[in-house]
């Protein structure tokens, strides 16, 4: 063999080497890039509700002291505590006693692991629960938030944007962002927890402001409670539709009675009246949004935007809501897109 055979052999074998070299390293980038991410770089996952017992309850509300309460609603009163090795403050529902024993033999602590699972940025996340005799508690963050129902209805005296002490009236744009995080919350109940999911009472109250003027949907699966209760006496009339009382096959709470109850909370924000339980409110607002009229519709503690065309979109989202039956009512994932959108043109 010659001399510059040899040559050009070595010259192979030094070529064969290096695409050999470069062909490792390409598949150990490629492998690196896409190596398990470790469980620390995951988002963070809910942990199931923790049971407390009735001792750290009543420690952590003075025995349930009355300055304590921070609300009360038709499934009880809530309470403003520190849990026992806790730092922050939490809002502890202690449920009526008349609705406890009509559910007395309800599966509640599986009930509060199930619904503790529920992890969005746009409802309230269960922290914990107690069981006893006669006592059933449920434990939710509070950061110092406030309903929909005060800065709407129990909030009157105050005008302007949405920035002066956290109890101003909302402005247009925090009413849109309202609208649309209320309804993410409800998507996210219905579509991505499983099982799914239904409120059961959409409205104000069971609505929560945080500090960033972010929705947040709250008690959500606790109108199980309602189950052997006249709920004509439990702040449903209004904010259900009429199928909820008089339907058959799909009579009581089911994702198209959230739906409407949503559509309601649209009047409210668009309107800035309060629903009754005769729905007045949907009776008014309906025919006013079929003719355009929205000087009269409109909440007139609020000047007019330059651009009406979101609020006009918005009634009209309202009025599919709570104006058509079941059968022909738009899901959540169709109400949700549309008022996603509507957020988006604000920034």
């Amino acid at each position: 063999m010659s001399g510059g055979e040899i040559i050009i052999i070595y010259n192979v074998i030094l070529a064969i080497l290096a695409t050999i070299i470069i062909c490792l390293v390409i598949l150990l980038f490629i492998c690196y890039k896409k190596k398990p991410i470790k469980a620390e770089e995951t988002l963070p996952t809910k942990q199931i509700a923790c049971s407390y017992s009735l001792m750290d309850i009543h420690g952590a509300t003075d025995g349930f002291n009355y300055r304590r309460i921070i609300g009360q609603g038709r499934i009880g009163s809530v309470y403003v505590g520190i849990l026992p090795n806790g730092d922050q403050q939490v809002a502890i529902k202690r449920i009526h006693p008349r609705l406890v024993l009509s559910n007395a033999g309800f599966g509640f602590t599986s009930m509060m692991k199930w619904l503790s699972l529920a992890y969005h940025p746009n409802i309230v996340p269960i922290l914990g629960f107690s069981e006893a005799p006669g006592e059933r508690i449920v434990i939710t963050e509070f950061g110092g938030m406030l309903s929909l129902d005060f800065y709407l209805h129990q909030n009157r005296d105050h005008d302007g944007g949405a920035g002066s002490g956290g109890t101003s009236l909302l402005d247009w744009n925090c009413r849109l962002r309202v609208a649309a995080g209320t309804a993410r919350g409800i998507e996210y109940l219905h579509e991505v927890m499983t099982p799914h999911i239904v409120h059961g009472c959409i409205k104000p109250s069971n609505i929560l402001i945080d500090v960033n003027f972010c929705a947040r949907v709250c008690d959500y699966g606790l109108y199980f409670f309602l189950t052997c209760y006249d709920k004509r006496e439990l702040g449903l009339m209004g904010y259900v539709d009429d199928e909820y009382w008089i339907g058959n096959e799909k009579r009581g709470c089911s994702k198209e009675s959230d739906v409407y109850g949503l559509g309601v909370v649209l009047l409210e924000l668009l309107s800035g009246r309060k629903c009754d339980q005769e729905s007045l409110l949907v009776k008014w607002a309906l025919p006013l949004i079929k003719e355009m009229k929205f000087g009269e519709f409109l909440d007139n503690r609020l000047m007019l935007p330059s651009d009406i065309r979101p609020l006009v979109r918005l009634s009209k989202v309202a009025l599919a809501c709570v104006g058509n039956s079941r059968k022909s009512r738009p899901s959540i994932v169709q109400v949700a897109n549309i008022l996603n959108s509507l957020e988006v043109g604000l920034l």
